[in-house]
């Protein structure tokens, strides 16, 4: 008799805190790295801005395949906020779910800040692909809180999607431009007139009622062309 609750609790065991390790050991955005073998780190800021948008602010996300980061992360914002690693799948039915009930989960692709505070994810990117960082708050992730975690071997001009548009406006002393364009896919944006930020190289391109095919992104909480062709 023993023997056969000893059994028993053995399978209880395995088929709750064993096999949740398990399961969150590897996804297909990656799997937790160790300190030991960081390769490099990425500051990240979590924050809201004057125009309404809440973001998140760092480098470009760019990894190579194996690489293992270190994410040092700021909430500069005066909301609660978090910073989630998955595929953009993965986040969109988790915030379906975060609609119906503000939950905070304990996964280690993940980690919830309140206004200040600090904390690190430690990731190895082990697949290929594009993935996304995001806060999946209620209200957060529309306002603008994401952005594409991009992972290969080797990123080329091929890997960068380009979107189609007509500059309607160029004003070269303040830096902008404004741009007719297309679907932005990265930036989860439908096609519209916006103004943009542009670098003085970038502009000396750029001439009103030219039509580009350009990649923009958020840099320092400002949409601005990156690349044009």
């Amino acid at each position: 008799m023993k023997k056969l609750l000893l059994s028993t609790s053995l399978v209880l065991f395995a088929s709750t805190g064993a096999f949740a390790d398990v399961g969150h050991a590897k996804m297909a955005v990656g799997m937790p790295g160790h300190t030991a073998k960081v390769d490099r780190s990425i500051d990240v800021t979590l924050l809201e801005n004057d125009e309404g948008e809440m973001l998140i602010e760092s480098e470009e996300m760019t990894i190579k395949q194996g690489e293992t980061i270190r994410f040092n992360i700021t909430n500069k914002g005066e909301l609660e906020h978090e910073f989630v690693l998955d595929t953009l799948e993965n986040n969109a039915e988790h915030k379906i779910e975060m609609a119906k009930m503000d939950m905070e989960h304990d996964d280690p692709n993940r980690i919830r800040l309140d206004p200040g505070a600090t904390g690190e994810v430690v990731w190895t990117f082990a697949n290929a692909g594009t993935f996304e960082a995001a806060c999946l708050i209620p209200g957060h992730y529309e306002s603008g809180m994401h952005r594409a975690v991009s992972v290969g071997d080797q990123m080329t001009q091929a890997d960068v999607e380009y979107t189609s548009g007509t500059i309607k406006k160029i004003d070269a002393k303040a830096g902008k431009v404004t741009i007719i364009h297309g679907p932005l896919v990265n930036l989860d944006m439908p096609a519209m007139t916006m103004v943009f930020r542009a670098d003085e190289a970038m502009m000396a391109k750029m001439a009103e009622g030219q039509d580009i095919e350009f990649v923009a992104d958020r840099v320092k909480g400002k949409l601005t062309v990156t690349q044009m062709k």
